[in-house]
């Protein structure tokens, strides 16, 4: 997927082309469950926006992490079990080594309260 200055190059070097042929020759393309080709037109314009300069102030799925890739917020336990958060989670909400959590389990969940805080205020 094209990003930034390459991505308004392309977008430039294509011209007067379908909407869809953009998207597609961008890289802006994925794979259905079926093995049929999905466009994603909404991560087009948002990193055409971006590219120009225009930023919608939206967390979430559009916040990158290290390398530039956009984080998924998805962990995955690994073989020995241990569940890993990741540099670019707690650096998004300003963690620092030292910062303690209580765990609190749930039905299949796990929540991460900062010691000392008030459950209610985060969110």
């Amino acid at each position: 997927m094209l990003t930034g200055s390459d991505l308004l190059a392309k977008v430039k070097e294509l011209g007067d082309v379908t909407k869809s042929d953009l998207v597609r020759a961008c890289g802006y393309v994925s794979a259905k469950k079926d093995g049929a080709e999905r466009l994603n037109f909404t991560a087009f314009y948002e990193a055409l926006l971006e590219a120009k300069g225009v930023n919608l102030g939206v967390t979430g799925s559009n916040s990158v992490g290290k390398g530039g890739r956009r984080l998924s917020y998805v962990a995955t336990v690994q073989g020995n079990g241990n569940l890993l958060i990741g540099k670019a989670y707690t650096s998004l909400l300003d963690l620092h080594p030292g910062d303690e959590f209580e765990i609190k389990l749930g039905r299949k969940q796990i929540r991460l309260v900062p010691v000392g805080s008030n459950e209610e205020d985060e969110d």
